[in-house]
């Protein structure tokens, strides 16, 4: 029985791994030579078996896929639009769709499609590829195209595989040229993606086609009450945008009347605000809260030598520029060799006809000896040939009608032969110089087809808006002394201003107790925090606390200043050290801030008033101790910020002397 389920086991691994290389290399993972799934391949080679520079049925096209293809139509029309839609192989004519609103294709029936212009000149040369049987046996279908750019940093890819994915981004078809020339002058570059979608781009942390990725929408405000999107970000659609915009809305965190989309050949989207919103904070609100701006992470895997890789971006392009030397240079090699072969084939019919071999074969009875006498005669003129003379050349000599042999032209035959080693020469000096051809090369396709692909996306660094700033204050967080519940459901009966806050779900609040202990909260609908709170306030950076605080065990006052605590949600923390009688005396905020501490009496003290400028004590930590206010005992201290400190008349009598009178009763 469990040799039975070991070999079970065994028959579901081996399957599952050869479904997982196929699902990989065979469907969802692009090739690094020519950028391209196999299916995207499969309707390239099939368009490219049917060109005849017209426009074909899409519908007809995904038919003759079919015959390269081993899945289904669908899958082939998807690809077919998604390909045609990127805008560089294929040309289009009919509906295939929008993808800036998202709406779909026509059926394949309706639309027509063809090679553009640069898929022909790119991406085929039957002598640069290598061909295998098509899945039934019955076809040929190339293993990889001979594409003479970086096809897979052009046009970007998505797949989903199993146990990996693929997100590559596109990028800029002139700066995509531009960084194959740089590199074969040893020079630097820089490549960032490019989005049909155009938008904004922080690339601060893209890593080389490896990281991450922030895009944002382009909107600008028309007056304070309207925004208008013109461009979206990638990923995206108006649609998907709006249904974003409209979630914030009905979630509170952003106010607006409407929001109408006029989209057509270009993104148009309209946000109406609501009264006393503004466009300014608004804008900043919709990157935080809406696809407004999406973050990408960038995932560059690929297939390399039947492997599946995680790549750079450097790495593309050094590889696919490497391979575009070794095939040019494989191309004008094999222009070379016809070029030769046709100069040797014209040479020998020049010598056969101006030397009139052909009369030393009138009377020969024989085939054989026909060739042979043909043959030892052209031996004289062996140093004039590129190549020995074959069999086949005497024969194709032999097939020369008299009728060409009565019209030869002995001048035109000088000047073609002259014009083929002339192109012979040309491709010689052009193999001696591969990087200055291949330069040159470049610089043609970006003549030719470089004003067609101008870039989209702007690049630019943003800094990340911060969710807590441009949060909507919509929720009012109240304090109930009484029963010491805190959050925004809670109701006070006496209207108290002091504990009613307004908040945003994203704010913290601060607690500071009477007894000098502290703790940050999140804004909730109810949270039980005790009766003794002293202090409730928004949690901000650079908040100045000055604080006077009886401390219980030497029954002694001191000041201290303190900024903004550092802490961790719902932990307690403590000012002072804790005691019955210790608690906080005065407690205020800011700069420019005064006190006024009311001392025990005492007959030889001049004052019986201490004037406390909280500006005059450093800003320290919160679990400080701070400076004692006096040696004496404080009664009480009160708020005297703003009031001119009052003369008080000082009890300089002696017990017993009355002061009116200046005369002394005796006890």
């Amino acid at each position: 029985m469990d040799s039975q389920h070991g070999k079970l086991r065994q028959f579901f691994e081996y399957n599952f791994l050869e479904y997982t290389s196929y699902v990989i290399k065979e469907r969802a993972i692009p090739d690094i030579n020519d950028g391209l799934k196999p299916v995207q391949r499969r309707i390239l080679q099939t368009l490219h078996n049917m060109d005849d520079g017209r426009f074909h049925k899409v519908a007809n096209v995904v038919g003759a896929t079919m015959k390269l293809h081993p899945h289904g139509d669908q899958s082939i029309f998807a690809a077919l639009v998604n390909l045609a839609n990127k805008g560089y192989l294929i040309d289009r004519q009919g509906n295939y769709g929008n993808i800036f609103t998202g709406d779909s294709a026509s059926a394949p029936r309706y639309i027509e499609c063809r090679l553009s212009p640069l898929a022909r000149e790119i991406m085929f040369n039957k002598d640069l590829t290598e061909f295998i049987d098509s899945y039934d046996g019955r076809m040929q279908e190339p293993v990889s195209l001979p594409c003479k750019i970086p096809l897979l940093l052009l046009q970007g890819a998505d797949g989903i595989a199993v146990g990996m994915a693929t997100k590559i981004m596109p990028h800029n078809f002139c700066e995509l040229l531009e960084a194959q020339k740089q590199i074969l002058r040893e020079e630097e570059f820089c490549l960032f993606p490019d989005f049909p979608q155009g938008g904004m781009l922080d690339v601060s942390q893209y890593n080389n086609g490896n990281g991450k990725i922030r895009c944002r929408a382009r909107m600008e405000a028309i007056n304070e009450k309207t925004i208008i999107i013109n461009e979206i970000p990638y990923t995206t659609t108006t649609q998907s945008l709006i249904d974003s915009v409209e979630k914030a809305a009905k979630a509170g965190k952003i106010k607006i009347i409407s929001i109408n989309d006029y989209t057509a050949e270009n993104v148009e989207i309209e946000i109406k605000l609501a009264r006393g919103i503004y466009a300014k904070d608004t804008i900043k609100a919709l990157y935080a809260f809406t696809d407004c701006e999406v973050p990408i992470s960038p995932n560059l895997t690929l297939v390399q030598n039947g492997v599946p890789r995680t790549s750079t971006v450097e790495e593309v392009i050094h590889h696919n520029t490497e391979k575009l030397v070794a095939d040019l240079t494989r191309e004008l090699e094999i222009d070379k060799g016809r070029l030769e072969n046709r100069l040797h084939a014209r040479l020998l019919e020049q010598i056969f006809i101006e030397e009139r071999i052909y009369k030393t074969i009138e009377e020969k009875t024989s085939y054989k000896a026909i060739v042979k006498g043909v043959d030892e005669a052209l031996e004289g003129f062996t140093k004039e040939l590129k190549r020995p003379v074959t069999t086949e050349d005497i024969e194709r000599l032999l097939e020369i009608r008299i009728k060409r042999i009565s019209r030869y032209d002995i001048n035109k035959q000088k000047k073609e032969i002259k014009a083929i080693r002339s192109e012979i020469s040309t491709i010689e000096k052009h193999l001696k110089d591969m990087i200055g051809f291949t330069i040159g090369y470049i610089d043609g396709l970006l003549k030719k087809y470089g004003k067609e692909y101008p870039r989209l996306t702007e690049l630019t660094e943003f800094t990340e808006v911060s969710v807590r700033k441009v949060a909507l204050s919509n929720l009012t967080v109240c304090y109930d002394r009484e029963d010491g519940f805190l959050g925004h459901q809670i109701k006070v009966n006496n209207g108290d201003s002091e504990f009613s806050i307004p908040c945003s779900e994203y704010d913290r609040l601060l607690l500071i107790y009477e007894t000098g202990k502290y703790k940050v909260v999140q804004v909730t609908e109810k949270l039980f925090v005790g009766h003794d709170i002293r202090w409730i306030g928004k949690l901000k950076k650079g908040m100045i606390f000055n604080m006077v605080y009886r401390e219980g065990r030497e029954n002694l006052c001191y000041v201290k200043r303190f900024a903004t605590p550092k802490f961790i949600l719902d932990k307690e923390y403590k000012l002072f050290r804790e005691h019955k009688k210790s608690k906080i005396l005065l407690l205020s905020l800011g700069e420019e801030k005064s006190a006024r501490a009311s001392l025990m009496p005492s007959p030889r003290a001049k004052t019986n008033v201490v004037e406390i400028s909280f500006d005059d004590y450093l800003v320290k930590g919160p679990a400080a101790k701070g400076k004692r206010v006096s040696t004496r005992i404080v009664r009480r201290v009160v708020d005297a910020t703003g009031k001119k400190p009052k003369e008080k008349k000082v009890n300089l009598a002696l017990p017993g002397m009355d002061i009116s009178t200046k005369t002394s009763k005796k006890t």
